[in-house]
């Protein structure tokens, strides 16, 4: 007998339809045989699958059995066919009567004792299976959880073989899993970073609510100490809560990675991304021998914090120059290629030199003027171009270290982050627009309009620090973001002025 169940593959952080073909009662040597470009782990599903059958109280095929992953052209990789290809055997041998069998996508992993193991990429295929319009989709944990936000389709949690097996011979009756509620952030606990415990550093904490208001890019600057790190890593605390739409994205590329909301991708909430300085250029893009997801990609909708910019590889942060303008970045490899998205808020820190105290009333420099422009040569001009917003982070004075007065607070800082957000979403309603970082062109002559005063204003700045066309629309964008702060219709001077100084600091730093 021939059955055939419908599957899927991931191909980047999409799914594609595979469908398992098995036929049973060939003439021949009893064996089985598995075809369609299955990777090592997929032809071991054969000594998992037997097991599960055999530990489920099931029979195994006793003649020859051909397992066809259709399309035979497409790399299958991973364990995920285990499940499928069990219950085509079933279904083949007579064991499982399914008059219905092609209204399901089925996926999963199998253990030796017939129990289902998580799969990564459950949000893609829940996304195929709807657009294949099948009527439901059986899955193991996890990644059940995570299709169910997948409106129109009914998705089943699969823990067995056996409970899979009793549920399609209709034996069992199951309850499609709900869509997760919507959560607000889980409260701060005392344990986790708060901007109030910041001392000082008032210029570089105004600069950071700019850039988490509009998702701009943020470079700070200071000497060993100053609190850049610290301020860094309190930044996901601010960042607005991410749309329905939003966080499907940042699900999907996560769930593609392997990572799942099981796995601490707690719900309505940003992702934030800090590689370690040591990290490849493929880990910061994405690829490999099967492409992927790399931090950038990780980074959607969130965060991507690196620290000690400069002793990052130039090959590793030259790669970042075309993600940064476009918000997507294309992998072409041997085994595919893949278009990632990656509208991530770059958040940079540095020191002024090599020792870190270039420009310390109190701690002498000692770096040579070679020394200091090879450091800052590590940065290329198109790169911090890129930049929004450049703030200088001095030293803290011991009177501020002493204080005990509290910093603002975290939370009344999300609170106008969030109102201006809103503002942005009302003003961008009907496209797929969020901030104001991403606004073409055609929209910042309508949204950024400077008056004759104004337009004067900023081409004495672009003329005397010697701007590029870039910077020109960046400003614009950042000024933006600060009169959304402010609550003002149109921008101003004071807008365009706090927006401007936040340029000048790359031309007297890095020349």
């Amino acid at each position: 007998m021939l059955a055939t169940i419908g599957s899927a593959a991931l191909l980047g952080i999409d799914a594609v339809p595979v469908s398992v073909e098995v036929n049973t009662g060939e003439t021949g040597v009893p064996n089985l045989i598995l075809v369609g470009l299955p990777d090592a782990a997929v032809k071991e599903s054969e000594d998992r699958v037997f097991s599960a059958l055999s530990n489920s109280g099931l029979r195994m095929p006793r003649t020859r059995t051909t397992i066809n992953l259709a399309p035979g052209d497409l790399r299958k990789e991973g364990a995920i066919y285990d499940l499928p290809i069990a219950l085509g055997i079933l279904v083949a041998t007579g064991q499982l009567v399914c008059e219905r069998l092609g209204d399901y996508l089925i996926a999963g992993e199998l253990s030796l004792s017939g129990a289902t193991r998580p799969i990564k990429g459950g949000l893609a295929m829940a996304v195929l299976a709807r657009e294949s319009r099948r009527r439901s989709a059986l899955l193991p944990p996890g990644a059940a959880q995570e299709a169910a936000l997948v409106e129109g389709l009914q998705v089943y949690e699969i823990t067995s073989l056996d409970q899979a097996t009793r549920f399609l011979a209709g034996q069992l009756k199951l309850t499609p899993l709900a869509a997760p509620h919507a959560a607000t952030v889980p409260a701060r606990g005392d344990h986790e970073p708060d901007f109030a415990d910041i001392k000082g550093q008032h210029a570089v904490r105004r600069a950071v609510e700019v850039a988490v208001a509009g998702g701009h890019n943020l470079i700070m600057i200071g000497p060993p100490g100053s609190g850049k790190s610290m301020i860094a890593k309190r930044i996901p605390g601010i960042m607005p809560q991410p749309t329905l739409d939003e966080y499907l994205d940042i699900l999907r590329i996560h769930s593609a990675a392997g990572q799942t909301m099981q796995d601490g991708l707690h719900f309505l909430q940003r992702p934030a991304r800090a590689p370690h300085h040591t990290i490849s250029d493929v880990g910061l893009l994405g690829g490999g021998a099967i492409p992927g997801p790399g931090e950038i990609s990780l980074a959607h909708h969130g965060v991507l914090f690196l620290d000690e910019l400069p002793e990052f590889k130039r090959s590793a942060l030259e790669v970042l120059r075309q993600p940064l303008e476009d918000g997507h970045v294309t992998i072409s490899r041997s085994a595919g290629k893949i278009t990632l998205p990656c509208h991530f808020m770059l958040v940079a820190a540095m020191n002024p030199c090599p020792c870190g105290y270039l420009g310390d009333a109190k701690h002498e420099c000692r770096c040579s003027p070679a020394q200091v422009q090879r450091y800052r040569a590590r940065i290329s001009g198109p790169l911090l171009d890129r930049i929004d917003l450049h703030v200088e982070a001095p030293a803290l004075s011991i009177t501020e270290l002493r204080s005990e007065r509290a910093g603002e607070s975290s939370s009344s800082i999300r609170e106008r982050v969030e109102q201006a957000r809103q503002v942005q979403l009302v003003r961008f309603r009907g496209t797929k627009l969020t901030a104001n970082s991403r606004m073409p062109a055609s929209q910042l002559k309508k949204f950024c309009a400077l008056d004759a005063a104004l337009g004067d204003l900023l081409q004495q700045a672009m003329e005397q620090l010697a701007l590029s066309a870039r910077a020109y629309d960046r400003i614009l964008k950042v000024a933006r973001t600060i009169a959304d702060l402010a609550g003002a219709e149109r921008i101003g001077q004071p807008h365009l002025l706090e927006a401007i100084q936040y340029r000048s600091l790359d031309r007297n730093v890095f020349y």
